[in-house]
């Protein structure tokens, strides 16, 4: 029998999972080549960037060698992919061409701060570890002022500027400088979240900490040298420390391969997860059309369905599971305080009242996460 060939293109936590997923659920007897293409050697816990921000947790706890997380029997390339060729069912990297029988791409999506002039000079941003640790420095030297915290959309971590901002009232509290400091988020829509009970339940945490927030805030420009944001609904925001949530683009080789949409997303098929044209090719993560969120959690939701589906594919030559939109995020609602949200596509989020033992549970994953990738948890 020849020998098949499995191709997953991104070793963030959705190709790692289906990787190992893949190479533990094969028999010996199963011919199956599955090779992971990933252009950094390193595997981060990207959600761990918003406690290095505090100085809660060191970049060096958030990274491990992708290859102590693969199984062995998974080959592991550590270059850049540079075009994907659906015709010639090839992946193109600057390592050499990889045949494939089966491609997953899981490539993730890209924080893209120039897209808005001023934002890459003129703000913190705290979705990679030099922009974490710049903003570490920053608010350890900050004694008080104005701090906006800006939302552009498509981003990661859907909460994530939720976080940051009930993080920071407490952490300037216990510096004993809240009252110097004025807190401001904003958000781009009508409302204070994309998902709608989430933006109903956020105004009143942020009234009874003193938080203000402005919707309709959708970011033109920034004046680094004068501090000031311009909006496309014509408003000027001043600050003294500015946090941005980047606006994100799906990854490079998805833009240079022109099979994503003007913005890099991929176009999936909800519940296959399947690129669209394609059934021998899955999509997974932030790189998806789909709309849901962007987060961990929905790559890990995913990378079990296409997981099963590949195995089901290589071993019998038919898949029967599908994907039904589950995410779970938690939510942090100070320094000792968290909430948390779990949806699908049938079921709309509700969030949990905070509580100190669902804080405990977030900071207890951040240690376990490392099971995950390994497909254990």
């Amino acid at each position: 029998m020849a020998e098949k060939r499995l191709v997953i293109v991104g070793g963030g936590v959705g190709g790692t999972i289906v990787a190992n997923q893949v190479a533990n659920g094969l028999s010996p007897s199963d011919s199956v080549r599955i090779t992971v293409i990933s252009k950094d050697s390193n595997h981060m816990y990207q959600p761990g960037l918003l406690y290095v921000t505090l100085g809660l947790m060191r970049p060096e706890e958030l990274k491990r060698k992708e290859t102590a997380l693969l199984d062995p029997k998974v080959e592991f390339v550590n270059t850049h992919a540079t075009r994907i060729d659906l015709s010639n069912q090839t992946v193109e990297t600057e390592a050499g061409n990889f045949p494939y029988d089966y491609l997953v791409l899981a490539t993730g999506s890209v924080p893209s701060p120039e897209l808005i002039p001023g934002m890459a000079e003129g703000a913190h941003i705290f979705y990679t570890e030099e922009g974490a640790l710049k903003l570490q420095e920053a608010l350890t030297n900050f004694e008080g002022g104005k701090v906006v915290v800006t939302v552009s959309i498509p981003h990661k971590c859907p909460v994530a500027p939720l976080e940051i901002t009930f993080m920071l009232n407490e952490w300037f509290a216990r510096r004993g400088i809240r009252d110097k400091v004025e807190l401001l988020y904003t958000y781009p829509i009508g409302r204070t979240h994309a998902l709608e009970p989430v933006a109903n339940w956020a105004p009143p945490q942020f009234e009874k900490r003193g938080i203000k927030y402005e919707v309709f805030v959708t970011v033109k420009e920034m004046d680094p040298a004068k501090k000031v944001i311009h909006t496309l609904e014509g408003s000027e925001i001043s600050y003294d420390l500015l946090i941005s949530i980047p606006p994100h683009q799906g990854a490079k080789v998805i833009r240079d391969s022109g099979i994503g949409d003007a913005g890099g997303w991929l176009p999936t098929d909800r519940y296959t997860l399947n690129l669209e044209g394609h059934p021998n090719v899955f999509v997974l993560g932030d790189g998806t059309n789909i709309p849901i969120s962007k987060a961990g959690s929905t790559a890990h939701y995913e990378a079990d369905v296409v997981a099963e589906n590949l195995l089901g594919l290589l071993t019998m030559g038919k898949a029967n599971r599908r994907y039904d939109g589950k995410v779970l995020c938690f939510i942090e609602t100070g320094l000792d305080k968290g909430s948390y949200i779990w949806f699908n596509y049938q079921t709309p989020p509700n969030p949990a009242s905070p509580s100190t033992a669902i804080h405990w549970m977030k900071l207890a994953y951040n240690r376990m996460y490392w099971l995950t990738p390994k497909g254990i948890l």
